[in-house]
């Protein structure tokens, strides 16, 4: 075992012994080393403990139901702004957006009517619809975040309806399968640890009743190994590293998933959700995706990385514990990623010399002014870009691509301004004289908005 190795397995053993975990099971996922794993404990029957034990992972389940929503919109089968009314026949509430639902910002109630915790029996199909008129709206829509498991049954409701299959059958054909997510099921198999609820003063673990979420599986019923959910936190934040071909979901909509929609606190902006994702900002420009779970003797939490220096491709972690109180195993994912970094950060890439920027592009490089501030446009990775000259190093740059019938006109394509036009104007010569990008005049040199130039001095 390597020292880096080691030091994840150490902090995986402190939170076992210190939160009091009957079973946890950790995995670290990136494209750049072999899939690390780490358990510790005893399942609490008769299978042993290793890395194919399965846990419940509950709420984790939302981000497989947000995958298969956004799936449905990206097949034109919806839009993410259309009530839910317009594709599922529901007897009151049909006026919530897809977009609110999955953003946890309809203001619907928390769970389906009823006392679910109490009797531990969740409703089938038939009787979540049939009892939606009696859940309340308990915020205007768009007021704030407000979680809902039943928002996000609604959700896979109408992906199975879309689909024509239950919930179930089109998450294993369209996810579990293409992404080889062998040891993620409905039921527990018979490789699962047993969950419990452990004693607050004495070291009594008590195993907590099984239950079968029916019609709200979609936002919590799913089981799975820490190696798959690593796996599957590293394909939210990288999926072209892990399906290339977009078979699963395109790069582009998994970005519009994890931009952030809301925060879940409005005086400390530690956390938010985007469309099905939790975001957790790290500091330093970098971001950690996924989601957390808890079931009745089970916690979860999966997340994978974006940005920072060292960060891999496609990199991912999970924790999953046999326990319903050990809230510190929810941290335990975020700090196996900052010190996999730290302590083991992705090889350094050579540098080498790329093709030069084509012909009619080549007098446009360099510094230009606009809005009183200075830029500088440069050619790098085949693309034209450009960045603020006092831009701190790790923020990404503006890229711009050519509009194919209009040689001198770009789209910004990502970074700032992105989606707004890029004109270029050109002398009688044929060299750029000036820029104007969301229709901001940009100059070689510094102006005024009434063409004051300094240079010049006139």
């Amino acid at each position: 075992m390597t020292q880096a190795a080691d030091r994840l397995a150490r902090m995986v053993r402190r939170v076992q012994a210190k939160a009091r975990v009957p079973a946890v099971s950790a995995a670290l996922y990136r494209a750049d080393r072999p899939l690390w794993t780490c358990t510790v404990g005893w399942t609490g029957n008769d299978t042993a403990l290793d890395p194919q034990t399965r846990f419940r992972i509950g709420s984790v389940t939302k981000t497989f139901t947000a995958v298969l929503t956004m799936q449905c919109r990206d097949d034109g089968l919806l839009d993410l702004d259309d009530p839910i009314g317009r594709h599922l026949a529901v007897p009151a509430h049909g006026e919530l957006t897809v977009r609110r639902l999955l953003s946890h910002t309809a203001g619907l109630q928390r769970e389906p009517y009823g006392d679910v915790w109490d009797t531990l029996r969740a409703p089938d199909a038939e009787q979540l619809l049939a009892e939606l008129a009696r859940a309340e709206r308990v915020l205007p829509p768009g007021r704030r975040y407000h979680y809902s498991n039943l928002g996000m049954a609604l959700l896979g409701r109408l992906v199975g309806q879309l689909r024509g299959g239950t919930w179930a059958e089109v998450l294993t054909e369209r996810v579990l399968i293409p992404l080889g997510l062998t040891t993620t099921t409905v039921a527990p198999g018979p490789r699962a640890a047993t969950g419990f609820l452990v004693d607050a003063y004495s070291d009594e673990a008590h195993p907590e009743p099984p239950t079968d979420f029916g019609a709200v599986g979609p936002a919590a019923q799913l089981w799975s190994t820490a190696g798959d959910m690593a796996r599957w936190a590293a394909f939210l934040a990288d999926p072209a590293a892990l399906d290339a071909t977009g078979a699963v979901l395109a790069p582009a909509t998994l970005e519009e998933m994890r931009w952030p929609v809301t925060v879940t606190d409005e005086a400390l902006w530690g956390g938010g959700f985007g469309l099905g994702l939790i975001l957790v900002p790290q500091g330093g420009r970098v971001m950690h995706v996924g989601h957390d779970g808890a079931m009745p003797g089970f916690l979860a939490a999966a997340y994978g990385r974006r940005g920072g220096e060292g960060t891999p491709p496609a990199m991912g972690a999970a924790v999953l514990v046999s326990s319903g109180t050990a809230t510190e195993a929810l941290d335990l994912p975020h700090r196996l990623l900052a010190a996999a970094v730290e302590h083991d950060p992705a090889e350094i890439e050579p540098w080498r010399p790329g093709p030069p920027a084509p012909e009619s592009l080549r007098g446009l490089l360099g510094r230009w002014w606009g809005e009183g501030y200075e830029y500088v446009f440069s050619w790098h990775d085949g693309a034209l870009r450009a960045r603020g000259a006092d831009d701190a190093s790790g923020r990404p740059p503006a890229v711009f691509a050519p509009l194919p019938d209009q040689p001198d006109v770009f789209r910004t394509v990502s970074g700032r301004e992105v989606g707004e036009l890029l004109r270029l104007t050109r002398d009688d010569d044929g060299v750029v004289v000036r820029m104007h990008w969301a229709t901001y005049r940009f100059t070689r040199h510094q102006e005024t908005f009434d063409r004051y130039d300094f240079r010049a001095g006139a």
